[in-house]
């Protein structure tokens, strides 16, 4: 293991978060401060409860996750994306590190930033709705799990895209929809029975679920279906990213 090399794109990586600090924290927060504010003191003054807590501690879970995701995945992307675009990939390819290194530091550095984003949203949101997090072990396992599955799908769309525009299509146009209608503003039992089935074909509810289970100790889908889920998710993106590496797929000219 070359920790040298590996420290050094993580160190990079970081540093440039808190380069653009604006940009990388504070504008994640108030956005999910706003969240906070419309859907949890507007609409949640018109919602008694769900599973037996006030609306705005129901959604804290799910705002939470659908930030993890495109963070995660924007951090990953650009990332690997900016090497591409500068042509100093080749100098990484060239280095004495491996795959393997080159995925952990990228990845490494994008899930840290992910979930020390989370943990202070969570620790923003403590300022709007009473929180009990019943199982925080669990709660940490889901942050660390999404976070890095998410940054490596994200790694993923850094190689496959071949302009900015491309790095933006997959967030916005499948994956901010999917965390719309995952569960993150509402429970599934809340929809009619036909549409509680369709959603069950969306990946996204077994992150929500599976998180939210955590802090309220009720979820839509069972905890261990939800973990194996992720889990799933985790293994095809590894290895989607080791073929393309062992291929060379849009890292060789």
């Amino acid at each position: 293991m070359n920790f040298h090399a590996v420290k050094a794109i993580y160190t990079f990586e970081m540093a440039r978060t808190f380069r653009t600090i604006m940009q990388s924290v504070i504008s994640p927060v108030v956005s999910t401060s706003l969240y906070f504010v419309v859907f949890g003191a507007a609409i949640g003054s018109r919602i008694e409860t769900i599973d037996g807590v006030s609306y705005g501690a129901f959604i804290v879970p799910g705002l939470i996750m659908m930030s993890l995701l495109t963070l995660s995945i924007s951090n990953a992307s650009f990332g690997i994306y900016f090497p591409k675009f500068t042509g100093t990939i080749y100098e990484v390819l060239s280095a004495p590190i491996s795959h393997f290194e080159i995925v952990l530091a990228y990845v490494g550095a994008a899930a840290t930033k992910s979930m020390m984003i989370g943990l202070v949203i969570l620790a923003t949101a403590a300022f709007f709705v009473d929180l009990e997090i019943r199982y925080p072990l669990v709660m940490v396992l889901f942050l660390v799990l999404t976070s890095v599955s998410f940054s490596l799908f994200g790694f993923i769309i850094g190689i496959w895209a071949d302009g900015f525009e491309k790095l933006q299509i997959i967030p916005l146009l499948i994956v901010m929809p999917l965390a719309f209608l995952g569960g993150t503003f509402y429970s599934l039992d809340m929809l009619p029975p036909v549409w509680q089935t369709i959603s069950l074909a969306n990946p996204v509810v077994y992150l929500v679920s599976g998180f939210r289970w955590s802090f309220i100790g009720t979820s839509d889908v069972s905890v261990w279906v939800s973990l194996t889920m992720t889990l799933v998710f985790l293994a095809v993106c590894l290895a989607v990213v080791n073929w393309m590496f062992r291929t060379g797929y849009r890292l060789k000219k």
